[in-house]
């Protein structure tokens, strides 16, 4: 993705994508896409594909902008070039994405760790009613300042399934982004919350099987 200046349409982008299912055995699924975590890259969270259920297409998506060791969807918010403005850009570009591809699936779910968090909820605040669910992991939901992009209204008004997962002991995510977090999810969606004991800033088993379950009664109808 190239760089604009703040306020400007998002440019087109054709990301990197890791996929589970060859093209030709997508149609007609539901789409799954995964968001990673700050320094990481798209092959991050593939390996949570063989946990969840099979009847999903999962893409796994890398983000823009390269630093250090992997890549970043924005700048951190302690870092000088933040600001929301960055963050519209770099969420603008995957809703120009998403809508590429979404109409071969039968539905679009999102799952984003840590950094990948905050593009989720972001997507999720931006198109309220594109989403069959959402899953955040060890994350958090960036302040709208006033952005426009943020339709809050609209998402509380149509309330989206969400799992939240997190550790308490969690030391990446600071108290003031969970509490900003904590405060927007509860009264913008249908908030399921499940804290983990020695987790920290990751994911372990006992999770993987709870978003399983998720999805399989979300989206898939199981019980």
């Amino acid at each position: 993705m190239t760089e604009s200046a703040p306020g400007t349409p998002a440019p087109s982008w054709d990301p990197v994508v890791l996929w589970s299912k060859p093209e030709a055995e997508r149609d007609g699924t539901p789409l799954l896409v995964l968001f990673h975590g700050y320094l990481a890259d798209e092959a991050d969270l593939m390996g949570l594909t063989d946990h969840l259920p099979a009847d999903f297409t999962v893409a796994s998506v890398r983000a823009p902008h390269a630093v250090g060791p992997g890549y970043s969807w924005f700048p951190l918010a302690s870092d000088p070039d933040y600001s929301v403005e960055r963050v519209v850009e770099s969420v603008g570009a995957v809703a120009a994405w998403l809508d590429s591809v979404r109409h071969r699936h039968s539905g679009v779910s999102i799952l984003g760790f840590s950094q990948g968090m905050a593009v989720a909820t972001s997507l999720l605040r931006h198109r309220p009613t594109d989403f069959t669910c959402v899953v955040g992991l060890s994350g958090f939901c960036v302040p709208a300042e006033g952005s426009d992009f943020f339709r809050d209204e609209e998402a509380a008004a149509t309330p989206v399934t969400f799992f939240w997962g997190r550790d308490q002991e969690d030391q990446v995510i600071t108290p003031d982004k969970i509490e900003f977090t904590h405060a927007w999810l509860t009264t913008h969606t249908a908030l399921t919350k499940i804290l983990y004991s020695n987790m920290l800033h990751g994911i372990n088993q006992q999770e993987l099987a709870h978003v399983r379950q998720f999805l399989e009664m979300t989206v898939l109808g199981r019980r």
